[in-house]
């Protein structure tokens, strides 16, 4: 057995729930053919154990053979060696199958997501990953580990036939007759149980998805107030997912006692019928005990075929979700994917959307409607779909993770992780200390790292809840920093931070992005008295370009959306030379 998880999880198919549950089996064929085998061995070794019974009986007990005894006995414990060790064998080859089809699906959807990038929280809620990669993994491995035992309760289940028919037709026809009439009674009690597990499903997705976003906005809903209200909106769905939890649970009840009642039934009729047969010596005292036993052992083979159809119903709904995530379009929107490798060397980035060209090695600041410059950001990283061109070559054309690699757009969605604050700062583990520090002084985020028991190596929390807003921002801007890319695009850099920290950001951002090309995205005029150019877009594009004091006195609407930002009162078309004054000296 490989070990788990693999490295490479493979190329899956996504056409279907089925197709995908087939492709899974296929990549894991030899550890489950191996279960199954020992899945006959140990179910198969079972249902010869009344044939020796009967032998036992009939050939020594009633005769008084002692040796003929003695013999039986003996064929009777190696059966049970036999039945021993296969089911311990199988029992660990169904868990490793079980787990490999958890672990492949969870790295496929991870490894989705990843390609995915900055796009995955546009398509995908939270909640749904985390049950995909909690809930549906689980399930999806417990389809695979009964198919041993559904192997080997299919042959058991011939062998007996064909034992009984050479003892007694006529419980063999009612074998071959009650079997499938049970098997169709339990798969119509499952399919109630379907449609209420994938209304369950859904909801446990949708509370998975309000609890992260309640725990992820926590101080801000604190802030505001709005903690008891979001408590009463989850207290509200978590009782309608009870509810569909309740209506499952029936269903399940339903079927546990037809598992019960149904065998039992069958059971009870076939030691009617052996009973009966004794009586008019139709049978020896052998097979009538034979009789019972096997009416007896029966009642696990249907037990497992009841548990396969249920638990491949249930991976049926799980690979559904599943491959949703996995058919997710990666790349630009429009499904394009270019070949063209990234030319080498600073280049032009133009959206011809609004008109902005961003010269090759410039410190350029956009003021544009906050909507509108998310919007921008996206096009230009090529995570939405716009007529943009780099280095003259429309991005569509270029190679993805080159593309990658040269443009890095980040806006305030960007995220910390757990683990050591270095790891969140430089993943790759490629910069020294004095590189991290570097960036992080850029940022303005020293002071951050030098409040942490262990500086660079504390541990910090998913989504590094211990920081304030503003401590987040600027961290995740050092990270931009550190990854030095030929183009970096930012949204809203310092909006949580106050005016002398966002001075010095500007300052120092600047000074440290000399020569690459830098693309910010706010209106602060303490981040526009640094910038080497700055493009006004309105109603979707470019209509004023120039420096930051310049525009101030030339342009009106410039003017108007600066006074806004700053909260100055309008001075009409007169210039504002004493507001940006008065804003660096706060």
């Amino acid at each position: 057995m490989r070990p788990l998880p693999v490295a490479d999880p493979g190329h899956p198919d996504i056409r279907s729930a089925s197709r995908y549950l087939l492709w899974l089996a296929g990549r894991i064929a030899g550890p489950l053919s191996a279960a199954a085998f020992l899945g006959l061995l140990w179910l198969g070794s079972q249902a010869l154990m009344p044939v020796v019974v009967r032998e036992a009986i009939d050939e020594g007990l009633v005769p008084g053979d002692t040796r003929a005894v003695l013999l039986w006995a003996a064929v009777l414990l190696g059966l049970g060696v036999v039945q021993a060790v296969s089911g311990t064998i199988r029992r660990r080859l169904s868990m490793h199958n079980a787990l490999a089809a958890g672990f492949r699906t969870v790295q496929l959807v991870v490894g989705h997501a990843d390609r995915m990038g900055a796009d995955l929280e546009r398509r995908v809620d939270d909640g749904e990953l985390v049950s995909v990669g909690t809930a549906d993994m689980t399930t999806i491995g417990n389809a695979f580990d009964v198919v041993g035992r559904a192997f080997g309760a299919v042959v058991s289940m011939l062998l007996v036939a064909v034992v009984l028919l050479d003892q007694s037709p006529s419980l063999a026809l009612l074998l071959i007759v009650a079997l499938p009439a049970i098997i169709l009674t339990m798969g119509y009690t499952l399919r109630p149980l379907h449609r209420r597990q994938s209304a369950y499903r859904e909801l446990q997705g949708e509370l998975t998805s309000r609890l992260t976003d309640v725990v992820t906005g926590l101080r801000v809903l604190r802030g505001v107030g709005g903690e008891t209200s979001f408590a009463r909106s989850y207290r509200e769905r978590s009782q309608r997912v009870r509810a569909a939890g309740s209506r499952v649970a029936g269903a399940e009840a339903l079927i546990r006692a037809a598992q019960v009642l149904l065998p039992g039934m069958l059971v009870g009729t076939v030691t009617w019928i052996g009973a009966r047969a004794a009586l008019t010596g139709a049978v020896t005292p052998g097979e009538l005990v034979a009789f019972y036993a096997y009416a007896a052992f029966l009642v696990e083979p249907f037990a497992i075929f009841t548990d396969t159809a249920d638990r491949f119903a249930r991976a049926h709904v799980a690979a559904r979700r599943a491959i949703a995530v996995l058919a997710l379009p990666t790349g630009p929107p429009d499904g394009t994917h270019g070949r063209t490798p990234v030319p080498a060397g600073p280049h032009d980035l133009v959206d011809e959307r609004t008109g902005l060209v961003v010269t090759a090695g410039s410190f350029l600041v956009v003021v544009a409607p906050p909507a509108d410059g998310v919007h921008l950001a996206d096009r230009l990283g090529g995570y939405a779909h716009g007529p943009v061109r780099y280095a003259g070559l429309p991005l569509t054309e270029l190679r993805r993770d080159d593309l990658l690699k040269r443009v890095l757009v980040v806006d305030n969605r960007s995220r910390l992780f757990r683990g050591p604050l270095r790891d969140s700062l430089d993943p790759h583990r490629t910069a020294g200390d004095d590189e991290v520090l570097a960036a992080l002084r850029v940022a303005a985020a020293e002071d951050i790292v030098e409040a942490l028991p262990d500086g660079l190596d504390t541990e910090i929390t998913a989504d590094g809840s211990r920081f304030s807003g503003g401590q987040r921002q600027r961290l995740v801007l050092a990270r931009a920093v550190l990854a030095d890319p030929d183009v970096l695009v930012v949204v809203d850099p310092t909006s949580a931070v106050d005016a002398h920290t966002e001075d010095r950001i500007g300052r120092r951002l600047r000074a440290a992005r000399k020569g690459r090309t830098t693309v910010l995205l706010s209106s602060s005029p303490l981040l526009l008295d640094h910038a080497q150019q700055v493009a006004l877009v309105h109603d979707g594009s470019v209509v004023a370009t120039g420096g930051h004091r310049d525009l101030l006195a030339t342009s009106a609407p410039y003017r108007r959306v600066i006074q806004r930002e700053s909260g100055a009162e309008p001075i009409g078309d007169a210039p504002a030379t004493s507001l940006v004054t008065r804003e660096n000296t706060e």
